[in-house]
């Protein structure tokens, strides 16, 4: 078994892999992080189920993964959703199995608009 500090992973591993890859670097570069951060998914005041975020960073940011060949726009609105069932104001959904890096930043429309509310005040 080769053990190299410097290896890097390309596409076609399972999204675990990828998780703990992740994990590994966040830790390296002293990001708080919660994996697998179970949450309550609310409707009309009632609970109606539960979701694991993939990463919450620093309570402010919802990371999602995946390992497929290409995001589609309904794991662009999973992301999206995660990031406003957290009630957090961003969240990142990357993928890994592409042939090249895909990412996607998603901000919540509650504090996107309460930004640009503040902002347009203040002209």
């Amino acid at each position: 078994m080769r053990h190299e500090s410097t290896y890097t992973l390309g596409n076609g591993f399972q999204e675990v892999i990828y998780q703990r890859c992740l994990a590994i670097e966040l830790t390296k570069a002293g990001i708080t992080y919660l994996r697998e951060q179970e949450q309550t998914i609310f409707y009309a005041g009632i609970a109606v189920g539960t979701r694991r975020a993939d990463f919450v960073i620093d309570n402010r940011l919802i990371i999602e993964l995946k390992a497929l060949i290409n995001l589609e726009d309904v794991h662009l609105a999973q992301a999206k959703n995660y990031t406003v069932a957290y009630d957090y104001p961003a969240g990142l959904l990357i993928n890994f199995g592409g042939q090249s890096l895909q990412y996607k930043l998603v901000f919540n429309p509650k504090y996107y608009f309460n930004i640009n509310s503040a902002h347009s005040k203040i002209q």
